[in-house]
């Protein structure tokens, strides 16, 4: 296994580094400044003007679109290091790369599955960056980390299918630029477990799409929104089916195994820069008689999280060399690990980080209160912790027992 990025990864780093440092680290203050401006305005999902100066600012500079391998021309081992450089700003970078959830994991299966049609219509203004998109998935009146619990009914009537149905956590439903979502439901109810879910495009704008509300995450409301939605006899062409009926798992498994190696990189830049925040802090700040970082139980804290953030890393670029060598269903306990892994080391760093700041920690004055907020959901998100070491257990007790 080698590591290293190929010569474009590692051009794309340098320039993605000056990117962050030039122009996204700078805009943090004014993309917080002018959402609280919408939203006193009465517009909570509004749109921050500084967001679209950033997007031509990538593009000018060739970062744009890095998520797919067959658009950027470098691997998912070689995004990964630039995924993790742009989660040291999750609100910003991403989405001025175009390399923002839920959009990636869409258009990655919109790539791959989407007919000529289908492209033409809603990839390639995701590509372009002048639409954004919703995935629809999640339900609350079920567990539905066991997806064959979902309840979202989707009957082909003539030409169409009419959908009904109550999700939440539909990432993406506020923006005011959301035109399409991809909808999971059920087409088959008598098949097998497997074969039984679909997954549909659905334009938002559809009569009986009824957006409740966006679900804040400990108070916060993400500028893309979270959204509960109620799916009311939504009729929609056949033609908008991915894939094939029955394909629904199969298709969840494309979109999530690259995806979570992007949320697990993302989320080890946030740990990156919450360790550099708290050294910071344990440099500058004193008690005691001596600066904290002078304190061996914080000396033991930042040597903790070192180690754990880099242990993290390298099994997430095993990870990704396995999904470019074998494939993302070969790799599905590795892909199982790291998202069981990741976000609850990146939420350790975090906290520790928060600690050592003290009564600032818990404040908006730095940003690991809303890097911790973030990283606990993604312990839930794409399915919980639980889910993941389950599927990591039974991979390794698999070696043990007969073939059947």
């Amino acid at each position: 296994m080698d590591f290293a990025p190929s010569p474009r990864a590692a051009e794309l780093m340098d320039r993605l580094t000056a990117f962050m440092a030039e122009r996204v680290y700078p805009a943090e203050a004014v993309y917080a400044q002018q959402r609280a401006e919408l939203a006193a305005a009465g517009q909570v999902h509004g749109v921050p003007p500084v967001l679209e100066e950033l997007k031509a600012e990538a593009r000018a500079r060739g970062l744009w679109n890095l998520f797919l391998p067959d658009v950027a021309g470098i691997s998912v081992l070689d995004y990964a290091p630039l995924a993790e450089i742009s989660g040291r700003s999750p609100e910003l970078a991403p989405e001025a790369l175009n390399c923002a959830a839920p959009d990636t994991g869409n258009m990655e299966l919109l790539h791959l599955f989407g007919t000529p049609d289908q492209k033409r219509e809603w990839l390639e203004p995701l590509l372009d960056g002048r639409i954004r998109s919703a995935f629809a998935m999640t339900e609350p009146e079920v567990a539905s980390s066991d997806a064959r619990n979902i309840r979202t009914s989707i009957v082909r009537d003539g030409d169409d299918y009419v959908i009904n149905g109550h999700k939440w956590w539909t990432t993406g439903i506020s923006d005011p630029r959301c035109t399409i979502m991809i909808v999971m439901g059920r087409t088959n109810p008598d098949a097998d477990a497997y074969h039984q879910q679909s997954m549909v495009l659905v334009p938002v704008d559809t009569p009986g799409v009824d957006v409740v509300r966006s679900v804040p995450i400990f108070g916060y409301h993400d500028q893309h929104g979270h959204g509960e939605v109620v799916l009311r006899d939504v009729r929609v062409p056949v033609t908008n089916l991915l894939a094939g009926e029955g394909d629904g798992f199969r298709l969840a498994q494309e979109r999530l195994g690259p995806g979570r190696v992007h949320h697990c990189m993302r989320a080890l830049g946030m740990a990156e820069r919450a360790l550099e925040l708290m050294c910071q802090r344990a440099i500058a700040r004193e008690a005691f008689g001596k600066p904290l970082a002078r304190q061996g139980v914080v000396q033991e804290q930042i040597a903790r999280a070192r180690l754990a953030i880099d242990q993290a890393r390298l099994l997430v670029l095993r990870t990704a060399w396995l999904i470019d060598t074998v494939g993302a269903s070969a790799a599905r306990a590795e892909v199982a690990a790291i998202k069981a892994v990741v976000p609850q080391v990146a939420c350790d760093v975090t906290d520790a980080a928060i600690q050592v700041h003290g009564g600032a920690g818990v404040s908006d004055d730095t940003p690991l209160a809303a890097f911790y907020a973030g990283l606990r959901t993604l312990r839930i998100a794409d399915g919980p912790d639980e889910v993941h070491l389950r599927t990591v257990a039974r991979a390794e007790l698999g070696k043990h027992l007969p073939p059947r």
